[in-house]
């Protein structure tokens, strides 16, 4: 088996050594591993595994994701082996019939982030790394935090001042990180992380990092396994700094071309309408990324400059994909919805189901098809936009699906005023939600 980091823009061919850019043109880098075999049955085999590295739902896929890691490299929280459910609730307000979700939140630390840090982090301590570091709105910050601390590394946070959720903040310093809070956005703290990993050699842990991405491929790995290796015809994904894009086209090329799956789901790439600058790149044919100053309420992807751009499109491009934008209306109104099914996300998270509505409004994901849905975070993430929202505080926002608190006075009487009637009488809410099989 061959491992080697391939920049994307000029081929040349690098040693897996803790480089992240190409030493010759400065491209982006991906992981390159050749001579892979593996099927079906020694994965699922895999599931029976007790208490060793394959109950992780990353290192699941090792020789897929990092082969060069030994066992005693490894630093894994138990990552990934999250849910994947349906709701009737959720399949009626998308006019999607067949419609998954498949909620990252449940990873340790409540984001996807957590899958790609563990390989980093791991990386690191092959590399004797002493210091790692990365720029976040939250997620990244949150898990970079948790995973160094694991590993006894020291950790460093550049943070957008004012631009991230509370809920993220409080894990990141809790986790032990130094955090850092830049008086601008997410794309000044980006370029300041990449300056300082240069000059003070901080191991950069961004996506920007070929293996953040490859650990992030085990999400659509576990995905696709859950479903009994069928593909779904669609998996719509929640689009900031372009990673998750990247490394699930990366995953779905690589397990058709393992020939662990045979047809090739679509991409579905959902920015938010503030923040869209790999939207219009796509809508206009840009040949190159144009910058924008971005404002969304969905602070995870409240990125105007993504650094994995070029990466996104191969896969966009490799899986007949689409890129869309939805508003901060439609992303809170898809929330909402996915938050009363009991299943619960950030905002962010809920670009992926607006998305699916709004293309399957436009008859591009047509009747009859599968779409699995993206929740990236935890609906605890950010609990100031969920409360905000169900007591209408959100300027510009309507709250549609409101459930405000009732204020009663301690008074039985009153209570039972509330209800109006005995409550056996009353109608049922219904709504179903059926978890998948949950590695």
């Amino acid at each position: 088996m061959a491992v080697s980091l391939v920049c994307v823009e000029c081929g040349r061919e690098h040693e897996p050594s803790g480089i992240w850019r190409c030493e010759g043109c400065s491209g982006m880098l991906e992981v390159r591993i050749s001579e892979v075999e593996i099927s079906r049955e020694e994965l699922d085999a895999r599931l029976s595994y007790g208490n060793t590295h394959y109950s992780s739902g990353v290192w699941r896929y090792k020789e897929l994701i990092h082969p060069l890691i030994e066992e005693k490299m490894i630093v894994s929280r138990h990552e990934g082996n999250t849910g994947l459910y349906t709701h009737s609730r959720v399949s009626e307000f998308s006019g999607i019939k067949e419609l998954y979700m498949k909620h990252e939140g449940e990873n340790p630390t409540g984001s996807f982030k957590d899958r790609g840090m563990t390989v980093g982090i791991s990386e690191a301590v092959r590399l004797g790394s002493r210091y790692v570091g990365c720029a976040s709105t939250g997620n990244t910050s949150s898990s970079l935090a948790s995973y160094a601390s694991v590993a006894g590394i020291s950790s460093v946070v550049f943070v957008p001042s004012g631009k991230i959720a509370l809920g993220k903040l409080s894990q990141t310093l809790a986790y032990g990180a130094k955090a850092i809070q830049i008086n601008g956005n997410f794309d000044d703290a980006m370029r300041l992380v990449q300056e300082a990993a240069e000059r003070l050699g901080i191991y950069l842990l961004n996506s920007i990092n070929p293996w953040r991405i490859e650990g992030q491929k085990a999400m659509a790995f576990e995905l696709i396994q859950q479903l009994g290796w069928e593909s779904p015809d669609w998996i719509c994904l929640p689009a900031g700094n372009l990673g998750n894009t990247s490394a699930v086209g990366k995953a779905l090329s690589e397990l058709v071309g393992l020939g662990l799956i045979e047809d090739m789901p679509r991409i579905a790439a959902v920015q938010a309408d503030g923040a869209s600058p790999f939207y219009n790149m796509w809508k206009n044919g840009y040949s190159e990324i144009r910058p924008v100053e971005p404002h969304t309420l969905a602070t995870a992807i409240s990125i105007g400059n993504p650094v994995s751009w070029k990466k996104a499109m191969k896969s966009i491009k490799d899986t007949n994909g689409v890129v869309e934008r939805v508003t901060d209306q439609e992303i809170l109104d898809a929330k909402a919805v996915i938050d009363s099914s009991g299943i619960g996300c950030e905002p962010a998270s809920a670009a992926s189901l607006a998305g699916a509505k709004r293309l399957r409004s436009a008859n591009i994901i047509k009747e009859g098809e599968s779409v699995a849905c993206i929740l990236t975070g935890s609906m605890l993430k950010d609990p100031e936009i969920t409360l905000n929202y169900h007591m209408s505080r959100l300027d510009g926002i309507d709250a549609r699906h409101m459930n405000a608190p009732i204020a009663v006075e301690a008074d039985i009487d009153k209570i039972v005023e509330v209800f109006g009637k005995n409550a056996k009488e009353l109608p049922l809410d219904k709504g179903e939600v059926t978890p998948l099989e949950i590695l």
